[in-house]
This record gives structure tokens, sequence and C-alpha cells, in this order.
């Protein structure tokens, strides 16, 4: 498919995207009154028809791997960070209500910010350091409690693929300091909708989800380490040609 015919697919993909936010994000002040869960519900059809027009306008394609391993009781999903695909998958397609941790900031942006204001995402401003862990363990363990699972990008940003980024720790530190199963999840989102382009590429995207590991007897550290084995494992599995054109040390750098 030539780069041009490739530049008007994803520009047709973008209009509709914005016109479909300004228009849904008014109607959301509407389910504000409505219990948590229908407000949810509707709030997130807007993913749903971005997903939708990914596929039908750029052929964006998805399958996943290892629904089973999705526990009934809450859940911290630390999952690999590579495009603003799965920040929308995510969303519509967990089976129940997801809490993001996202920066204070992103709330004031229009249409955006009121939408997610709606869906009780944790807010935190990182510049108050240790202060803004606390953010996310006291709002974090209420949204546990009422049913709710949290997801979290260990590495912090959007990783190029093939790459890996420094992960960090809070993700292992919350699910330690709560006792709360942690799922890791890999994808490769980024061979189609890459970090920083505006084309989008027609292509299969595949989510993997691994088995719940257990806090118990593990600090931050080791508990990390092992979601951090498993994710980078796993996308040598779902991405083999990516991996087998890099060398290994590069594949590391984050």
């Amino acid at each position: 498919m030539s780069r041009f015919w490739l530049f008007l697919r994803s520009l047709l993909f973008v209009l509709l995207m914005v016109l479909a936010t300004v228009i849904w994000a008014p109607f959301c002040f509407f389910f504000a009154p409505l219990p948590y869960a229908r407000r949810y519900y509707w709030t997130s059809r807007w993913n749903v028809f971005v997903i939708w027009a990914a596929r039908a306008i750029c052929g964006i394609r998805y399958e996943v791997k290892g629904w089973e391993n999705l526990p009934d009781a809450p859940v911290i999903l630390l999952s690999k960070h590579q495009s603003a695909w799965e920040t929308i998958f995510y969303l519509a397609a967990m089976p129940r209500p997801l809490v993001f941790v996202y920066k204070k900031a992103l709330g004031y942006i229009p249409f955006f910010g009121w939408a997610i204001a709606l869906l009780r995402m944790i807010p935190i401003d990182r510049s108050k350091g240790r202060d803004a862990f606390q953010q996310i363990l006291v709002q974090g363990k209420k949204r546990l409690a009422d049913g709710q699972w949290i997801i979290m990008f260990p590495e912090g940003t959007r990783i190029p693929v093939g790459k890996r980024g420094k992960y960090k720790g809070g993700g292992a530190r919350l699910a330690v300091e709560t006792n709360t199963l942690v799922v890791p999840l890999a994808m490769n989102s980024g061979e189609c909708w890459p970090k920083n382009s505006f084309i989008k590429k027609p292509g299969l995207i595949t989510i993997s989800i691994g088995k719940p590991i257990s806090p118990e007897g593990l600090d931050p550290t080791q508990l990390m380490q092992q979601v951090e084995n498993w994710i980078e494992s796993e996308m040598r599995v779902i991405s083999p040609a990516v991996y087998a054109r890099m060398p290994s040390h590069h594949a590391t750098e984050p």
C-alpha cells in the first residue's frame, strides 16, 4: 500500500475521531447523574467507536490471548505501552471498569478531560514526589474496594517497538501495599499505531494476558521483576519479526 493512500486513510480516521470526540464529550455530561456503572458504559462507547473506526478505516485488527487469565477479583493490570491504541482499547474491552493513573494536567484538556473526570480515574501531581504515590495508594484502595481494576504502564511512557523502557515500581508497590493480584499484559500496538506517528498502518495487534501474580511474600522490586520478565519474554513471542531484526542490546534500551 502506497504511503499516500496510508496518509489519506489516517487523515480520515483522525478527522472522524476528532468529530466523535467533539460530539460525544458534551453528551457525557448527561451521563453524570447516572449510577457509576451506567455512566462508565455510556462514556466508553467513544472508545468502542474509535477501535471500530481504526479497524474499518485503517485496517488495524486485534486479537486477545489469555482472557481466561483474568480473575473475578480485584487486580492491578501492568501493561506494555507502545501507543495510544491500548489506552483506548483497554477501557472498552476489560470485563470490569478500569481506573487509569493519569497526570492531573490531562484533566484540563477540553472534551477529553471532561470525560475522564466522570470515570473515577486517579489524577496525580508528579511534582509532589512521594506524596504522589500516597495519592495513588489512598485512592487505589478505594477503587479496588469498589470492584474496579487499576491499570498502570510501568515504563511510564510509550516505548518504540522492540525496545524496553525502565520499569518503574509504583504499580508493584501498590500491589504489595494492598495485597492485590497483578496481571501482566504484553501487546504490540506500536507496529500499527507507532508513537508520534500520524500514519496508521494496517495489521494485527496482539494483546497477551498473563497469569495473575500474587504479591504474597514478595517485595515491590521482586514483584516488578517478575512482571518485567514475563512481559519482555512475551513480546518476543507476539512480535518475533521485530525482535529478530534488532541487535539484542538495542532491544533493551529505553
